[in-house]
């Protein structure tokens, strides 16, 4: 994603995995499709990958550093905004549709499956009609901003609960009211 969308609701995926390399003192490089990092969790090898293609092409990012490094599907887990969920609130799924989100539709396309874990975090649905684009694609608010970093602390602790302990426990202690 460009640098004029760093700041943007959309780009709440990439401030979390930033969020969670910065924890464990590690850097993104530049490789194919995407900017990766690895990392260790305790005893988990953790790679983070933030595609370099278009949101709407992030299947291939995906579907290479899937088979590059023999992940499972049901070893990943996408970060994505949703504007279906008030602001802040983290749902954590197993499975789904891609609930018009373009990136996970073309995941989906691409993977030829639906059965992979997402992270979805709430960036709420407060725009006018027809402006969503504009909203998606907007800056976080002035109070949106002062809760922003909790919110993606939250998120990162619910990325670590979900590589330590697995899908349904990060789901149980997560998907709750924050």
């Amino acid at each position: 994603m460009g640098s004029e969308y760093e700041n943007t609701r959309h780009n709440v995926g990439f401030k979390i995995a930033d969020a969670l390399a910065a924890k464990y003192n590690v850097l993104f490089s530049s490789d194919r499709y995407a900017h990766v990092s690895e990392l260790k969790i305790k005893n988990k090898h953790v790679m983070l990958i933030k595609p370099t293609t278009f949101m709407n092409l992030s299947g291939n990012a995906v579907r290479y550093w899937m088979q590059k490094e023999k992940i499972d599907i049901q070893n990943i887990l996408i970060l994505v905004d949703e504007l279906a969920l008030p602001f802040g609130t983290i749902r954590i799924k197993g499975s789904g549709s891609d609930g018009g989100h373009n990136g996970l539709k073309n995941i989906q396309e691409t993977l030829q499956a639906q059965n992979y874990p997402r992270l979805r975090f709430g960036i709420a649905a407060e725009y006018t009609k027809g402006r969503q684009v504009d909203y998606v694609l907007g800056e976080w608010t002035r109070e949106e901003k002062k809760l922003l970093p909790l919110k993606i602390e939250r998120s990162v602790k619910a990325i670590e609960t979900f590589c330590l302990a697995g899908l349904n426990n990060a789901m149980n202690e997560f998907n709750k009211k924050a």
